[in-house]
């Protein structure tokens, strides 16, 4: 359990502890209902295992009860008994602290629940800053809009999701514009500067605290492997004396026991093996080469950090350990980027840079604008997009387009337009007029073809717009009509069988 809690506040996560003890191979011990009787089992832990033990405050010595209530709900004409759990401890009924020895002390549980609910990433909570993932982008969930005050987000875009850019939502959703955004990797190129002036000093002590870990974690791997031997040395001896106390007449029962006690006996070998092996492995034991090797790595923490063997997921958390938050703010006619970042420890330092250029010589055509202009008055994003594909466009950058590249583009020049597409009841598209007037998409288009239809298109491509008025017009219904009535569409007039002719041929 000890192990469980102190590897969650290193980790950090829910689920990169999950994976630790399953990459390791690190079995714990675990309660199950086996034949109707609650039995020890040492098996690797699930994560639902491991959160449920870092949210429970009884490791932290404190005694709770009532944390789960029972609601009535009225559901189908009955009432439903549901039972709700609060989602702090501190609402149970009764909450006791310091009532029994403990693994934690209380305000590493309250830190570890902090932790638990930063991780939790929601774009309603501005305070919250997600776990630490493998993303490029070194500052996401750290920055703050200076205008505006809301936390800027992550986008990631290129063939391989790895180029990184920050942005500010500003009142976008709601028909404004974005309040800012940039390129990440300059940004954090020159945050990784300032940061490494801070830490470098500590790489030392840091290297010295990476050798004590990895002493710790050989020595955990042992401590529990000697507990689980011990349980199941106990369990072996209790098997046999249920074995021995049987009367050998009833085979039944005889063999069912030996059955167990053989069982017992394999596990407790096969865990006597895994130790044994433990003890002889020299490869967990660092040799003095690898000891100067990690000694030097600190000493020049900047070659570590640069490295591409570093994950950003490590340097994130570094980055974190230390960094509050970093308020930004852009200055529209110097177009620099002003940084303050707030230190743990309440200092405050400020870094200012060159905003960095979007699409460095890779402008989007005027041709492309025209007909984003034309169209987003009347058109959502993927409908722009479509056309821009149909007519052999491409980006700036030679890519297809799509709603997503068509909205980056309205936010750069600031034009005004639609995410869904907006709805007009009186302009109809070519199949909604089909279905209007429940004939096929061909005799819309002959109509058109003819002239007796009038349609518009904004640019080539787009959707055709027909007014609803001129589909309900006394022209259009006869013709429809006779359409219903012979089968055939007649736009210019009706000619009948038994109607003589006007002329003779000759």
């Amino acid at each position: 359990m000890a192990l469980i809690l102190r590897k969650f506040s290193e980790i950090q996560t829910i689920r990169q502890t999950f994976l630790w003890f399953h990459n390791e191979n690190i079995e714990v011990p675990v309660t199950k209902d086996i034949g109707g009787r609650k039995q020890l089992v040492w098996q690797l832990p699930t994560k639902p295992y491991i959160g449920e033990l870092v949210r429970n405050p009884l490791y932290a010595g404190v005694y709770t009860w009532g944390r789960e209530t029972v609601k009535m709900d009225y559901v189908a004409g009955r009432v439903v008994k549901r039972r709700v759990k609060y989602r702090g401890a501190k609402a149970a009924k009764v909450f006791i602290e310091e009532n029994h020895e403990a693994y934690i002390d209380l305000s590493t549980f309250y830190a570890n629940q902090a932790m638990i609910e930063n991780n939790c990433l929601s774009q309603c909570d501005s305070k919250n800053q997600g776990a630490a993932r493998d993303g490029e982008a070194l500052l996401s969930g750290l920055l703050r809009c200076g205008r505006c005050g809301r936390k800027l987000y992550v986008m990631y875009r290129g063939k391989s999701g790895t180029g990184s850019r920050y942005i500010c939502r500003g009142d976008y959703e709601s028909g404004g514009r974005y309040c800012l955004a940039f390129g990440g990797r300059s940004v954090d190129k020159a945050f990784s500067k300032e940061l490494l002036q801070v830490i470098s000093p500590y790489g030392l002590d840091a290297s010295l605290g990476a050798m004590t870990s990895h002493s710790r974690i050989s020595e955990d791997k042992r401590s529990l492997i000697k507990d689980k031997i011990c349980q199941l040395d106990y369990e072996s001896a209790r098997a046999f004396e249920q074995y021995n106390e049987v009367d050998p007449r009833n085979r039944l029962v005889a063999s069912e026991l030996e059955s167990r006690w053989n069982e017992k006996l394999k596990q407790l070998i096969d865990a006597k093996q895994e130790l044994e092996k433990l003890e002889n492995d020299s490869s967990d034991e660092l040799s003095d080469s690898e000891r100067e090797e990690i000694l030097y790595l600190g000493e020049y923490f900047s070659d570590v950090w640069s490295s591409s063997s570093c994950p950003n997921s490590l340097r994130k958390k570094i980055i974190r350990t230390v960094v509050n938050e970093v308020v930004v703010n852009w200055d529209d006619e110097t177009d620099i980027l002003r940084f303050v970042i707030h230190w743990k420890g309440g200092c405050h330092t400020e870094l200012t840079m060159i905003k960095p250029p979007s699409g460095v010589g890779q402008k989007t055509e005027k041709d492309d604008l025209e007909i984003i202009r034309k169209m987003a008055a009347g058109y959502c994003d993927a409908d722009i997009a479509r056309v821009l594909n149909k007519l052999g466009r491409r980006t700036a950058t030679g890519k297809r387009w799509s709603h997503f590249r068509v909205q980056t583009i309205r936010g750069k020049y600031k034009i005004p337009g639609h995410l869904q597409p907006p709805k007009n009841p009186e302009i109809l598209t070519l199949g909604q007029s089909a279905k209007y007037l429940q004939v096929s998409q061909t005799s819309i288009k002959r109509l058109v073809a003819t002239g007796v239809l009038a349609m518009t298109q904004v640019v080539p491509w787009a959707p055709w717009e027909i007014k609803k008025s001129d589909l309900d017009s006394s022209k259009i219904t006869e013709i429809i009509k006779r359409l219903r009535e012979t089968g055939k569409l007649l736009v210019n007039g009706v000619h009948s069988e038994k109607q003589g002719l006007l002329f003779s041929e000759s």
